[in-house]
């Protein structure tokens, strides 16, 4: 064999057998929690869900034209960030589970486990009107029973050394927003700005489990333009529900003051928090820079801006889905996502802050 060929296999094998991973990933894994933006699939296990993406429409634009349970004509947000740090898209943990076999689970939690559920919220009973989802502090606690399995399996130090250098996604706090806005006996009970308080505390107990648990880099998305939402766009005679995106505006400054906190109370945190509803404004104010045409009406559904209705299977489809922000009532299309994983990945300091995926993922902040 020719020396320097020899030398180069030498050297990648030796950065696969050091490091665990190829050079082509950029960390060991991916472990995904949230609401439907992020959901790979997790809900199509749960028998009494009624949010369920398993029809005909969803997927249209996806592998084989199959609904996957993600809630979109295509891919997500995680299918993107996952191609991005060159993994697959980390599985849904309730589908790992369901197979039964221990030790090939093992090997897919360490390579990245979604734990992400359409309906789901900070706060438990959030999914009410779903009948069933998996709420944030669920997926913590299925996340617990993985690191107890992997500490058996590798040993608490080695365990340590691969999540510090793994990406956890938080992309969450849409549906406790829709549910305080959504309902009188709620609104009754707080206002909003004690509700808002009560989503960053409730939060911030969950990130911290996850910390106590291994988590060290963090990748934490803020609400979007909850109130420009087809939706809700659908109540203000298609215009945007300011008093909602005021709140969404409010969580987020509230958001970013508390990861600041508490990376300042935990020594190795780092985390790049992403401003979904900057984002989204640009792509609402200024769409045919993007390539957009739509940005009130969805892309799937019934009636009035297509918002009447869920997406159904006897929905109403637009023939071209790159057109559109929102593929259905509350949901972003493929484009959409493929846009903001972009700058999730790679900024600018207008969306990401303090610090953006490309950086969180560097060695040097390791």
């Amino acid at each position: 064999m020719n020396f320097r060929v020899f030398f180069v296999c030498s050297f990648f094998v030796f950065i696969i057998l050091n490091h665990g991973f190829s050079m082509a990933q950029m960390v060991p894994a991916v472990y995904v929690f949230g609401d439907s933006l992020v959901d790979v699939g997790n809900n199509n296990y749960l028998p009494l869900s009624i949010a369920k993406a398993n029809h005909r429409h969803y997927g249209v634009d996806f592998v084989n034209q199959k609904p996957t349970g993600r809630f979109s004509n295509g891919k997500n947000a995680a299918d993107f960030i996952g191609e991005k740090l060159g993994l697959a898209t980390s599985p849904p943990y309730l589908s790992l589970i369901s197979k039964g076999n221990k030790n090939e689970n093992n090997v897919s939690f360490m390579n990245g486990v979604s734990f992400a559920s359409a309906g789901a919220g900070i706060f438990d009973g959030t999914d009410q009107r779903y009948r069933q989802s998996l709420p944030l502090g669920k997926q913590v606690e299925y996340y617990s029973n993985v690191y107890e399995d992997l500490t058996r399996e590798m040993g608490e130090s080695a365990l340590q050394k691969h999540l510090s250098k793994s990406i956890f996604v938080v992309v969450i706090g849409s549906n406790d927003l829709i549910g305080y806005f959504e309902s009188s006996e709620v609104r009754k009970k707080n206002t909003p700005q004690e509700y808002v308080d009560s989503m960053l505390f409730s939060l911030k107990l969950q990130l911290q489990r996850l910390y106590a648990n291994g988590g060290r880099k963090f990748e934490i998305a803020g609400v979007g333009v909850v109130g420009c939402c087809p939706a809700f766009r659908l109540k203000n005679q298609t215009e945007c529900v300011v008093e909602t995106n005021y709140w969404s505006v409010q969580y987020n400054k509230g958001l970013q003051s508390m990861l600041k906190e508490w990376q300042a109370e935990n020594e190795g945190i780092i985390y790049s928090y992403f401003d979904t509803y900057a984002a989204m404004s640009d792509l609402i104010q200024n769409p045919t820079v993007h390539g957009f045409t739509d940005v009130k009406s969805a892309c799937c559904g019934l009636g009035e801006l297509n918002a009447r209705a869920p997406c159904l299977p006897v929905s109403k489809l637009c023939p071209t889905r790159q057109n559109h922000v929102f593929w259905d009532q509350y949901h972003p299309t493929e484009a959409t996502s493929q846009i903001f994983v972009d700058r999730i990945f790679s900024g600018p300091s207008i969306y990401t802050s303090p610090i953006n995926m490309r950086q969180l993922v560097a060695p040097e902040v390791s």
